[in-house]
């Protein structure tokens, strides 16, 4: 199937040929749907706390987060393209005609061109766009007014202006503050200072990004930083990584051969974000907080964040102590029929583990390594949102390939809705995964997991691409809090909605949320 050169370029990537050959299979043979048993509930696998357990949370993070190594990982190599689909539609077909004028006033909708333009001195980045057309002699005022509303948009999105088109989504102006805007990396900045302190007040944050922006946020990072280590007392680590090019999947083409460029070359494409599972496991970290580069507030809605955090956070350094109790108990391996049911005890009511209904016919040997077996995992806490209608994933019961029931957060692709079980399933579904996740990724000994160990790889997903007029099929990697985190222990919180604002369109920028 492949040629010297081929092989050159496979290895040049940092592929082995058993990977491709693997990723070949899965677009012949397919990915299974994932098997839902029941949506996560109150009643079924989301834990909720009242406001004084919320307080006592809270505060046993604080007391005891001191002496740990605490990290806050942002993926944030999403282009900002997406977020102006509207504006870019209306570019394309806007003629300035009085018919196109009146179809623009015709939508007044939250998410129309006509609100981004009626709003447009609400954004961050107004006061931007206006000093570069002021440079090119243009005031964005009498454009809007002369309903040239064409270069506005020019000038927003392509490089003679700010180029947001072809910038991240943590490098564009997303608040406004007495003192000046705010980009969203620099709110990452803020909400780290917070909760992400140790001991000695020092802050690190890792941002996973595109090669090709990596220098633009080391330069915007180290431009702002410093304001908000005098603001906060801390110390900034900031460090940056990108995703791995030997996380590249082949594309193929309709009949599953590899596709080629016009050149004869092979196409590799970015895995996903389930790639990152590989930037995670490089930091060796112990606590580490997850969260989107788009999903930030400004300073006035940040406390329940804040609180929030640390009470996700508190339940997992909980959790993760009275594990560690159990696994240094089952490693002496001399425990009694009681000890061994207060653990499986344990395993089932609090870290949510299913255990099979042979366990009780085990010997107490096999007892002992069955726990400690499922025990011994990396750990995470996850915060789950009410459903307000957002697209995308959520909380479920699932059962694996293997028969094993667990909670899992699944994408709306992965699920079979033509089966009317299954859609009924996802139709009783109230909570949302807002990715709110905190994972504790060291074991009892003290030693990092190999997170690599604990992907279900028969979580990918496949679609259907073009490149140069023709269609291929493109393979992504389980997603990172998908099957990258199958086989960890999985605790589902429930968090408040004003938690969740993800900044999707940019008129979603305009919303109290953001203002």
């Amino acid at each position: 199937m492949f040629n010297e050169k081929d092989l050159k370029q496979i290895q040049s990537k940092g592929i082995d040929l058993q990977t491709i050959d693997f990723q070949i299979e899965n677009f012949k043979q397919g990915f299974p749907y994932i098997n839902l048993i029941a949506p996560a509930t109150r009643q079924n696998g989301i834990m909720f706390f009242n406001k004084k357990e919320t307080k006592e949370l809270s505060d046993f993070y604080t007391e005891n987060a001191k002496n740990k190594n605490i990290l806050k990982f942002v993926p944030a190599s999403g282009a900002a393209s997406r977020m102006f689909k509207h504006l870019f539609e209306f570019r394309d077909n806007y003629k300035g005609t009085d018919e196109d004028y009146k179809n623009f006033l015709k939508d007044k909708s939250f998410n129309s061109v006509y609100n981004f333009f009626d709003k447009i001195k609400n954004f961050a980045f107004y006061d931007d766009l206006k000093a570069v057309m002021l440079k090119h002699g243009l005031n964005i005022e009498q454009c809007i007014k002369s309903k040239d509303f064409v270069t506005v948009i020019d000038f927003l999105l392509s490089e003679k202006g700010l180029n947001y088109a072809k910038l991240p989504k943590g490098l564009l102006k997303f608040h406004n503050y007495p003192d000046g805007s705010r980009m969203s990396v620099e709110e990452h900045l803020v909400e780290g200072a917070v909760y992400c302190k140790d001991k000695n007040n020092n802050v690190a944050i890792h941002f996973t990004v595109s090669p090709e922006h990596k220098e633009e946020f080391i330069e915007e990072v180290n431009r702002v930083k410093g304001k908000y280590e005098k603001y906060f007392n801390v110390k900034f680590n900031i460090d940056f990584s990108i995703q791995k090019s030997s996380t590249d999947t082949i594309a193929v083409d309709m009949d599953n051969k590899p596709f080629r460029e016009q050149g004869e070359s092979l196409l590799f494409r970015p895995g996903g974000h389930g790639a990152l599972i590989e930037n995670l496991n490089d930091l060796k970290g112990e606590i580490i907080f997850v969260k989107n580069i788009d999903n930030i507030v400004p300073d006035k809605l940040r406390e329940p964040t804040y609180l929030y955090k640390k009470v996700i956070a508190g339940y997992l350094l909980k959790l993760r102590k009275k594990t560690f109790e159990y696994l240094k108990m089952l490693e002496k391996a001399n425990l009694n029929n009681s000890q061994l049911d207060e653990i499986e005890n344990f395993a089932e009511n609090k870290l949510e583990i299913k255990i099979g209904d042979n366990f009780k016919n085990l010997t107490k040997s096999k007892k002992t390594k069955y726990l400690f077996d499922k025990l011994n995992r990396p750990m995470r806490v996850c915060g789950m949102v009410k459903n307000e209608g957002e697209p995308g994933g959520g909380p479920f019961r699932i059962r694996n390939s293997k028969g094993e029931n667990s909670l899992q957060i699944v994408e709306s692709s992965q699920i079979d809705l033509k089966n009317p079980k299954q859609n009924n399933i996802v139709q009783q579904s109230t909570y949302f995964n807002p990715v709110d996740l905190v994972c504790g990724v060291r074991n009892y000994k003290g030693e990092p997991f190999d997170l690599k160990k604990y992907v279900d790889t028969s979580t990918g997903l496949i679609s259907v691409k073009s490149k140069n007029g023709k269609n291929l099929k493109a393979q992504e990697l389980p997603g990172l809090w998908n099957g990258a985190m199958a086989d960890w222990i999985t605790v589902f919180v429930e968090t408040p909605i004003i938690t969740f604002n993800p900044v999707k369109t940019v008129n979603d920028l305009l919303r109290n949320q953001h203002q």
